[in-house]
C-alpha cells in the first residue's frame, strides 16, 4: 500500500522524470569516446549532481528521490542479471571463476584493511572495498541496503554511496588508461591481456574499453573474466550483511533485535541470470532488458546525486580514495603476474 501512495503523490512523478531524463541522457554519453570510459552509471549520476544549481526544479523532487534511489536500485540489479551468461562463464573454465574468487576476496579484504588504517569509516570503507573488488558502482549499490544504519546515518550513508561510487569510477578511468599504455611493453597475449584487464579494472566499461585493445579475443576474455567478479556479488552482499548485522545489530521498535538482512533481489538477480542463459530469450530482448537495467540504475543514480553535498564528500572522501589508489596499484600487478602464469 505504501508504493502505491507514493505513486500517487506528484513529487514521485516529478522525481520520477527528472531521474529518468538522466539516466537516458547519461546512457547516450555514454556511448561517446572517451565518456565510455566514465560508463552511463556515474555519468547519470553526475547529471543529478548538476541539477542542483536549479534547486527550484528539484525541490519537490528531492523529496521522493529516496524512493527513486532504494527501490528503483533494487529493480535495476535484478535486471542486470540478464548481462551475466552463466553458460558462458562455464565454458570458460575453472580457473576464471578461482582467479575472480582470489581478486573479490583478496581485493575486499585489503582495501578494507587498508581503507581503516588511514580512517576511514566502517561503512564507506566496507562500499569502496566492495566497488573496488566486485563490479564498481552497481557492486556499492548492490552491497549498500545491506548495511542497515541508523535513521540519523542515513544521510551520511547516501553520501557514503556517492563517495564510493565516485573513487571506484575514477581510478577504473585511471588505470584503464594506464594499462592501455602499458599494453605494448607487457608482451601479453591477446587471451592474456584480456584476463589482466578483466581482472583488475573496476567497472565492466574499463574492462571492455581496455581488453578491446587486444582484439576480440581480448575483449572476450575481459569480459568473460569481469563477469566471472559479477557472479560473486549476490554472495558478497549476503555475507556482508550478515558480517555487519553481528558487528552492529539494529533493534526494531519493540526492541527485538532485527534480522539478519537476506538481499533477496539479489536472489532476482541471480533468478534473471538463470533465465537469460537456459531459456531461448533472443539475443535483441536479451540487449534491451540489460539497457533497462541500466536506465533502472541510472535513476537510482541521479536520485543520488541530487543529494550529494560537496563540502562534506571532499573532507570524507580524500582517505578511502587514497586507500583504494594503494590497493588498485597492488591488484594491478598481482593480477598482471596471475595472467602471465596461468593463462
Amino acid at each position: 500500500m505504501s508504493i502505491i501512495n507514493k505513486l500517487r503523490k506528484s513529487g514521485f512523478w516529478i522525481s520520477f522524470f527528472i531521474t529518468l531524463i538522466c539516466a537516458i541522457i547519461g546512457s547516450f554519453l555514454a556511448q561517446l569516446p572517451y565518456l565510455s570510459l566514465v560508463g552511463a552509471l556515474v555519468l547519470s549520476m553526475l547529471l543529478g549532481i548538476i541539477l542542483q544549481i536549479q534547486p527550484t526544479l528539484i525541490k519537490q523532487a528531492r523529496s521522493e528521490s529516496g524512493f527513486i534511489s532504494n527501490k528503483f536500485l533494487r529493480l535495476g540489479i535484478i535486471l542486470l542479471g540478464f548481462k551475466l551468461n552463466l553458460v558462458q562463464l562455464a565454458q570458460a573454465g575453472v580457473k576464471s571463476i578461482l582467479l575472480a574468487i582470489c581478486i573479490v576476496t583478496g581485493m575486499i579484504f585489503l582495501t578494507y584493511w587498508v581503507s581503516r588504517k588511514m580512517g576511514v569509516e566502517r561503512e564507506l570503507a566496507i562500499l569502496t572495498a566492495t566497488g573496488s573488488g566486485v563490479c564498481g558502482a552497481a557492486a556499492v549499490m548492490g552491497v549498500s541496503p545491506q548495511i542497515k544504519v541508523s535513521k540519523d546515518k542515513e544521510k551520511q550513508q547516501q553520501e557514503n554511496e556517492v563517495l564510493a561510487v565516485a573513487t571506484v569510477a575514477i581510478l577504473g578511468t585511471i588505470f584503464t588508461l594506464i594499462e592501455i599504455g602499458l599494453k605494448p611493453f607487457l608482451h601479453m597475449t591477446p587471451t592474456q591481456f584480456g584476463v589482466f584487464t578483466g581482472g583488475s579494472l573496476h567497472e565492466i566499461a574499463h574492462a571492455v574499453a581496455a581488453g578491446s585493445a587486444a582484439g576480440p579475443v581480448g575483449l572476450d576474455a575481459a569480459i568473460i573474466t569481469k563477469l566471472s567478479r559479477v557472479l560473486l556479488l549476490a554472495p558478497v552482499a549476503l555475507l556482508i550483511g550478515i558480517w555487519y548485522q553481528k558487528k552492529h545489530p539494529q533493534s526494531n521498535s519493540e526492541g527485538a533485535k532485527a534480522k539478519l538482512p537476506i538481499p533477496w533481489f539479489m536472489a532476482g538477480f541471480i533468478l534473471t541470470s538463470i533465465l537469460g542463459s537456459f531459456l531461448p530469450i533472443p539475443t535483441s530482448v536479451l540487449a534491451l532488458l540489460v539497457k533497462l537495467a541500466y536506465i533502472v540504475l541510472g535513476m537510482a543514480m541521479a536520485a543520488l546525486g541530487m543529494n550529494v553535498n560537496f563540502d562534506t564528500i571532499i573532507h570524507r572522501g580524500r582517505n578511502a580514495f587514497a586507500a583504494a589508489f594503494i590497493c588498485s596499484c597492488i591488484l594491478m600487478l598481482v593480477v598482471m603476474a596471475a595472467s602471465k602464469l596461468f593463462f
